[in-house]
């Protein structure tokens, strides 16, 4: 699906990552994992093409991007915009109508489904910003059921909840992989990636390693006991 070639991910031109070379496969699950500020969410808004590579070659299948389903960090959400939970839900069917074309029934059943599978039927005409942080991400979700996107792109989406939404949202990215969905997410629990990702790409300031779960996520054992024992 897409192919990094020598690819250096960064701001304004000043590189924040290593040349990075390797591939995502289609119906493919990565796990992007490493320090603070090593480049993971820039990776993702790379590839939504928010910004542009350093320097390198990026390449989608078939020479442009597939449609993208993305969830940022929690952090990055504003909350205070007057919208209901439906209303944000009904976002997710944008890319399948034209933007003042109304809602198809075919859209709407998609949309009331999706909010029943994240629990939040009874929160449908709830203004978002009374939704506890659980209520928010699983809207958000709910959201991207609605995408049915090829490839969706995962920013700490367990960042702010407890343990038993995590668990629940992680059932989520399951499924949507398990129906063909490719998934790319950041995240911080290795545990959590060791139990559900096949793939790893860990970050440092100055390598990368990519490949199977088994063979990376030692490697980034090693990694924080060395910055532990250089603090």
């Amino acid at each position: 699906m897409i192919s990094l070639n020598q690819v250096v991910l960064g701001y304004q031109g000043r590189a924040v990552t290593p040349a990075l070379t390797g591939h995502i496969v289609q119906g493919s699950m990565t796990a992007i994992i490493g320090a603070n500020g090593t480049g993971k969410s820039t990776l993702l808004k790379t590839l939504l093409k928010l910004q542009a590579p350093v320097s390198g070659q990026l390449q989608f299948t078939d020479g442009c991007a597939p449609r993208i389903a993305w969830l940022p960090q929690l952090a990055e959400m504003e909350r205070q915009f007057p919208v209901t939970v439906y209303d944000v839900v009904c976002m997710g069917a944008w890319p399948a109508r034209s933007l003042f074309s109304a809602l198809k029934r075919q859209h709407r059943l998609r949309i009331a489904d999706a909010i029943e599978r994240v629990g939040l039927s009874a929160y449908r005409y709830q203004p978002i910003e009374m939704l506890s942080g659980g209520q928010f991400q699983r809207m958000l979700f709910a959201r991207l059921l609605v995408q049915n996107a090829p490839l969706v792109l995962l920013d700490e989406p367990f960042t702010g909840v407890d343990s038993q939404t995590s668990d629940f949202l992680m059932s989520l990215i399951c499924q949507m992989n398990q129906a063909g969905q490719t998934v790319l997410a950041v995240l911080h629990d290795n545990q959590r990636v060791s139990r559900h990702f096949p793939q790893v790409l860990l970050l440092t300031q100055d390598h990368f390693h990519w490949g199977d779960a088994a063979e990376v996520l030692p490697r980034y054992s090693q990694v924080s006991n060395n910055l532990a024992l250089s603090a």
